[in-house]
């Protein structure tokens, strides 16, 4: 399986060149490296690496819990090194020393895998966290946490675009809580070490980044529908089919990721998305059933036992912050951004 579109590495590499300039001699520490976004920081890297003598250096970490580990972004490199282990355990760590950054980009996020591993999805953000936090505190490493849109829950129509300021409408007890509770309190932990410690923290919080390499076994609704479509099969769509979402294609993301990596004020958190348009999942089916021209309906149906309830019915970003403080705008229109994801899972998912 070819996981990235060249043309995407390209264009991320011309984003953020000033940014990835910037970790030219740095050590990092990527943790969940074998992700849908590690793979994609660590590709940019290996890229990067080739096009100039002034490397960065990367240290990737993952166990596979939630990601196959017959998937591989590229080799080894003298600059770019893999770890198969958990940063929930001290062992795994004990090795590791003297990072410019680390970054926390391990976790349980898709629902169809947090339901069924909720212990594991607190641990990763708790634990794997604090474990993490200490190492920043030690080597004074600047520490990046990866969040999420789900910690502001389902919002008060009257605050969306939702603001980093938004506190949330969040639930501790029910199918989603694992993730969601667990998110907050990496937060808080994040909090806690920059305020009390004199760590660097920054938050990101991403809302629903897609694009080539995603999983076809990933169960979120982009890759359940270009599954569906590759097998010529109907769309199934869960509850109403009026949720509101928006999405942010993988190289406007990468290149906002960067930009909090590298400029992110102290202590801060940062919505990274794209806040147009605001669409229900029903009118995000007919877009994929237009651009895939495919003889493909719709269905409207019941929430799988496997797929958690209570599901936010809207999500959509402010991204003033990232823009003003971090000049971050996204310009990948939605519908170019599913062409190209339709046209790699034509040619790399399997279907049903």
């Amino acid at each position: 399986m070819n996981l990235f579109l060249q043309n995407d590495i390209d264009e991320i590499l011309n984003l953020a060149s000033r940014e990835l300039n910037s970790l030219r001699d740095k050590k990092i520490l990527l943790a969940g490296g074998k992700g849908f976004l590690g793979r994609y920081f660590s590709e940019v890297i290996h890229q990067y690496n080739k096009l100039h003598e002034r490397k960065i250096n990367l240290i990737l970490i993952d166990n596979f819990s939630s990601s196959n580990d017959d998937l591989d972004a590229n080799s080894e490199t003298k600059n770019i090194n893999f770890i198969n282990g958990d940063i929930c355990n001290l062992n795994t760590l004990k090795s590791l020393k003297d990072f410019d950054y680390i970054i926390h980009a391990a976790g349980i996020a898709s629902p169809f895998y947090y339901r069924s591993k909720p212990l594991q999805t607190i641990d990763v953000s708790i634990s794997g966290s604090r474990n993490l936090l200490e190492m920043s505190k030690n080597f004074g490493s600047k520490f990046i946490f990866f969040s999420s849109s789900e910690i502001y829950g389902d919002p008060d129509p009257k605050k969306i675009p939702i603001q980093e300021s938004y506190r949330g409408n969040v639930s501790t007890l029910g199918p989603r809580a694992c993730y969601d509770e667990s998110k907050r309190l990496g937060e808080t932990l994040c909090y806690v070490y920059n305020s009390y410690n004199n760590v660097h923290t920054n938050i990101i919080r991403p809302f629903n980044i897609y694009g080539p390499g995603m999983q076809e076994n990933d169960y979120r609704v982009m890759p359940n529908f270009a599954s569906k479509i590759k097998s010529n099969q109907n769309l199934k769509l869960y509850g109403s089919a009026k949720q509101t979402r928006t999405f942010c294609y993988i190289t406007d993301a990468i290149n906002g990721f960067l930009k909090v990596i590298v400029n992110g004020l102290a202590g801060q958190p940062y919505n990274i998305g794209n806040p147009k348009p605001e669409i229900t999942v029903n009118e995000l089916a007919d877009i994929f059933l237009k651009l895939s021209k495919k003889n493909c309906s719709k269905d409207i149906i019941d929430y799988p036992d496997s797929y958690p309830t209570d599901e936010p019915m809207r999500r959509c970003p402010d991204i003033k912050k990232a823009e003003i403080q971090l000049s971050f705008k996204p310009k990948v229109n939605l519908e170019i951004g599913i062409k190209r994801f339709l046209d790699w899972t034509e040619a790399n998912y399997i279907g049903e």
